[in-house]
């Protein structure tokens, strides 16, 4: 088959081949194997379901969690045209019978599927009516309760196989330790163990940790000695994002920020920024990177200690998608371990007061006991902790538990903009608007406007409408609300803020209750992975890929020569004078920007080099300008 699927990959993606394991990975599919594919953050994981369910006959559900890439992935193949669809929380009643429809009745190659749908009833009716040629699994790690990102919704995925017993699955995911390998391929219910996994060595990346003080001066530096690409800088905090862009910008860096806090609208619209090159940094909490595929990264710095180190190596791994060198900084003070150790705590409120914020919820939201399974509500944190006097802190960890728990599922913000789908036949239509003139004028505008209405959920803009009307645009959406109140039409109007999701009925809290053994199974988990974190940063006498690969239970005994352990232990380590000496040399009677006399020193350590400026200006050899910039001394003293 690989002829075919190479011919697939060619017409629809424009690659004359596959990278390296992708074919073996089709291949395994193509045989009706169930697989796990353990590929590098940017291996090319969607083109191994992708291509092979175009080469079979039937409909590939992907199950996902990321909502804004499903919501990419299924623009991709539409613009190629491949008809797909996505199914999640949030989406209009109508919207959900549409996509699930079009799947039923064939009309889907792709049909995309957040993990907490598989629970409804609606969605196995439709699975049943389904050709179902393959299951794809992303993320798959979620579905261990080994893993970093547990997802309880994952563990219902192996219930609807029997509905499609001779459907392959394939997982997928780009890190997991062996027992989470091992956990994956059991919770799915693989008929037999098969794994392809891709080394975890990303021979171009250097991975560093610098002990260092004074971060914003490591920052600047780093920044202004990247001559071309971009750069990611991760912190914890949402505050410190916008905190760190300002600075960057003010000292001649172009910089955005980005967190889960903005709206959607302004994210993307950052995101683009910077995937276009109009800014050289994103500043970034660990809410932005997922699907992100740009190959001209040369640096990830991250401000703050992750808290696993899978996301570190997740988030590392966005730089140098190219293939061509590109480092990567860990930047650690004083108190950094200290500070990650109090996040640990923060993460796992007392049972109580997840009790007393989940019955706020129920409050909140308005939801009688027994009710709320399967239903959305936006949902502004801020908003919800002031009403009831939590910090924001404790109810996002109480949200994140009782998500780890199965009660509900917390998405971030994503910009839903409005959709119309006029469900009247034409015939009904005429008599309507016959009978309901003041309507007329806006479904004449929708019916020459909107191609495909008829059939279909259209995205719409109510000011764009209101134009073409001569209506006010209140009038317009009023007009819109009153249209589905007669079952003319089904609206939905632009969705943008967060959402919850209640996954089971809302219960009386006298039968609430976390199970115990998870919630202090899980804090241990997590206790471990923080370990490892502190470990693999207090650990100075260990290359740090071979640390990071071992960590993956990946043995090699190759160190990288280049990362901050293998430079202090002499690989590539010169002789202190050759280095003052370098510095003297690269040095002119003009200023020279820092970043310029780095770069002129770069295959030396930088520590090093630093060191021998900062000797060479107490010893008024060289001086510092106003300008920022350094330059010879006439009136030079010898080194003691």
């Amino acid at each position: 088959m690989s002829a075919a699927t190479r011919a697939i990959l060619q017409q629809y993606w424009g690659y004359p081949s596959f990278r390296p394991l992708q074919e073996d990975i089709v291949d395994s599919v193509m045989a009706g194997k169930d697989t796990l594919a353990l590929l590098p953050t940017g291996g090319g994981k969607s083109i191994c379901f992708q291509v092979p369910a175009m080469a079979m006959e039937g409909l590939c559900l992907v199950i996902t969690p990321l909502i804004a890439l499903m919501k990419d992935q299924v623009a991709h193949l539409v613009d190629k045209g491949i008809p797909a669809a996505a199914i999640y929380s949030g989406m209009h009643p109508d919207a959900l019978e549409l996509a699930y429809n079009q799947a039923a009745y064939g009309r889907l190659k792709f049909l995309y599927v957040s993990p907490e749908r598989l629970q409804t009833d609606a969605f196995i009716e439709a699975l049943k009516r389904m050709k179902v040629c393959l299951l794809a699994v992303d993320e798959s790690h979620c579905i261990s309760q080994w893993g970093y990102d547990f997802r309880p919704p994952y563990l219902k995925i192996a219930d609807i196989r029997p509905y499609m017993p001779k459907t392959p699955v394939l997982a997928l995911t780009a890190t997991a330790t062996a027992k989470v390998v091992d956990d994956i391929q059991f919770r799915l219910g693989f008929k037999e163990k098969n794994v392809f996994q891709s080394s975890f060595e990303r021979k171009n990346v250097t991975y560093n940790v610098y002990q260092e003080a004074d971060k914003y001066g490591v920052l600047r530096r780093k920044l202004e000695a990247m001559t071309e690409g971009s750069a990611i800088v991760y912190v914890r905090n949402r505050k410190r994002t916008q905190v760190i862009s300002d600075w960057l910008n003010s000292v001649g860096i172009s910089a955005t920020f980005y967190h889960a806090g903005l709206d959607a609208k302004t994210r993307d619209e950052r995101q683009d920024l910077w995937m276009k090159g109009k800014v050289k940094v994103i500043a970034a909490t660990n809410a932005f990177g997922m699907g992100i595929d740009k190959p001209d990264v040369r640096l990830v710095i991250h401000m703050d200690l992750p808290d696993s180190i899978e996301a570190y190596f997740q988030e590392a791994g966005r730089a140098g998608r190219d293939l061509k060198p590109s480092e990567a900084f860990l930047l650690v003070s004083p108190a950094d371990v200290t500070k990650l150790q109090e996040n640990l705590t923060q993460s796992f409120p007392e049972l109580e007061r997840i009790k007393l914020i989940y019955n706020a919820l129920g409050n909140y939201f308005n939801i009688p006991v027994g009710a709320g399974e399967n239903i959305s509500y936006p949902f502004v944190i801020s908003d919800f902790a002031n009403r009831y006097d939590f910090s924001v802190v404790e109810v996002f960890h109480t949200l994140k538990i009782l998500e780890k728990e199965g009660f509900l599922l917390l998405s971030d913000s994503f910009d839903e903009p409005s959709k119309v789908m006029i469900k009247a036949s034409r015939d009904d239509i005429y008599g309507f608007q016959v009978n309901n003139p003041q309507y007329s004028e806006l479904i004449k505008c929708m019916l020459r406007s909107l191609p495909g209405v008829l059939t279909d959920f259209v995205k719409i803009n109510e000011e764009v409408l209101a134009k073409k009307t001569g209506l006010a645009s209140d009038k317009v959406v009023e007009q819109l609300k009153k249209l589905e109140s007669y079952q003319f039409l089904s609206y939905a109007p632009r969705n943008d803020k967060p959402q919850v999701l209640f996954l089971s009925e809302f219960v009386d809290s006298k039968h609430f209750g976390l199970s115990k053994e998870n919630y202090y199974d899980r804090k241990k988990d997590a206790e471990e992975r923080v370990k490892a974190v502190i470990d693999f940063v207090n650990n100075n006498e260990e290359c740090r890929s071979v640390q990071l690969l071992r960590y993956f239970n990946e043995k090699t005994r190759k160190n990288c020569g280049r990362c901050d352990v293998c430079l202090k232990q002499g690989q590539h380590r010169v002789p202190y004078d050759s280095v003052e000496e370098r510095v003297q040399s690269v040095m002119r009677e003009t200023g020279q920007p820092m970043k310029y006399i780095l770069s002129q020193c770069s295959d030396m350590e930088e520590s090093q080099v630093l060191d021998a400026i900062r000797f060479l200006i107490d010893n008024d050899v060289l001086q510092y300008e106003k300008d920022g910039t350094i330059k010879k001394k006439c009136n030079k003293k010898s080194r003691q």
